[in-house]
């Protein structure tokens, strides 16, 4: 292998590692972008207070209605209260808006799931281990999901 070719190897790697499971250069919080009422959404959503983190996130769709993050957490929080249709709509939002989107696309492959679409979840799969050069945590994540689907199910 050239050294030109070692050396681009090398800056791919560290760049995706960097980004590998949501972190970035820098160290800010991937929802740095987002106002501090998101913070509050987040951690309604750390001690499963779904009802309050919707009531959240709703505030801030209205000012940010092509927020991809704002609609994935929207569905997670759904997806969570088990209102499964309001979940979808919410991540395919998400998706039309960033279709790389890595919570999206392992959160809507779980409800996918958990409502027994395996093929759906199995393209979102596929979707996220080209969304980075390395797997990434929802990638590993959505796989062991299936896996146990499959043996919970054969």
């Amino acid at each position: 292998m050239s050294l030109f070719k070692t050396l681009a190897l090398c800056l791919a790697l560290t760049l995706n590692l960097a980004f590998a499971d949501g972190g970035n250069p820098g160290g800010k919080s991937e929802y740095s972008h987002l106002p501090d009422d998101f913070e509050k959404a987040v951690e309604a959503i750390e001690a499963e207070d779904y009802s309050m983190a919707i009531k959240q996130l709703e505030s801030l769709e209205n000012s940010r209605p092509e927020d991809a993050d704002v609609l994935n957490l929207l569905g997670y929080s759904h997806r969570k209260l088990k209102d499964f249709v309001f979940a979808e709509e919410y991540y395919l939002r998400a998706l039309a808006i960033d279709p790389q989107h890595r919570g999206a696309n392992e959160y809507l492959g779980e409800l996918y799931l958990q409502t027994d679409r395996l093929d759906k979840a199995e393209e979102r799969l596929k979707v996220l281990k080209k969304a980075s050069f390395l797997p990434n945590k929802q990638y590993r994540d959505l796989k062991k999901a299936i896996r146990n689907y499959k043996k919970q199910n054969s």
